[in-house]
């Protein structure tokens, strides 16, 4: 129980920008309510949460895939707010996605350029500039904007500063909140991290397309 305590008083302090900008200011309480307990995981156990919460399109399920990309690739679809991880039987693993705001949305081509274990959290210069308030690092854990993973995308050798990572916020599954990034419940990014190799492929579509 009083981990328990200490892991929802973590939650309830949690960062109000950046990759996990809020949209209505939630309660301690409203918080709590979205959590059922934790799965271990090191050196933090991953917060679980009540997944009857969510509306069911968002929920991790393996569905049919229809798609032209080969098995492995991750697709994001923004308008639909789901990511697909294209399997080698003709279905993905989707999962439930929040996206970035509107005019933070980024689509594209990219890969997998590194993968984070509860990453610290730095705001990119754009951020900063819109909230010079903003901490300059926060350490990885509960209350970290990146969640219990993170997949940093890269194009190239250049790291492009967009990132598929866990979070916080669970609410926001579903919405256009963040300043561009891809959230995932942190079960969810976790299931994914341990699915993909660094190098993976990743598309992100909007109007059903990742090119101009």
């Amino acid at each position: 129980m009083l981990a328990r305590r200490t892991l929802l008083a973590a939650l309830a302090l949690a960062p109000l920008a950046a990759c996990q900008s809020r949209g209505p200011v939630a309660t301690a309480d409203d918080d709590a309510a979205w959590y059922i307990g934790t799965m271990p995981d090191k050196p933090y156990d991953v917060p679980l949460v009540d997944k009857s919460r969510l509306d069911p399109k968002y929920r991790r399920q393996v569905v049919q895939y229809g798609g032209p990309e080969k098995p492995g690739t991750i697709v994001v679809d923004i308008d639909r707010r789901q990511l697909a991880l294209v399997q080698e039987d003709g279905t993905a693993v989707q999962y439930g996605v929040g996206v970035g705001k509107l005019g933070f949305s980024w689509k594209g081509e990219a890969r997998v350029g590194r993968k984070g274990v509860w990453p610290d959290w730095s705001p990119t210069t754009t951020m900063v500039s819109l909230n010079p308030s903003l901490p300059r690092t926060r350490k990885g854990g509960v209350d970290n904007p990146l969640g219990a993973r993170a997949l940093y995308l890269y194009q190239g050798n250049r790291d492009i500063l967009f990132r598929i990572h866990g979070t916080n916020e669970p609410w926001s599954i579903g919405e256009q909140l963040s300043s561009g990034c891809v959230r995932m419940l942190n079960e969810d990014i976790v299931d994914l991290y341990e699915r993909v190799p660094v190098g993976t492929q990743v598309l992100v579509k909007r109007n059903g397309k990742y090119r101009v």
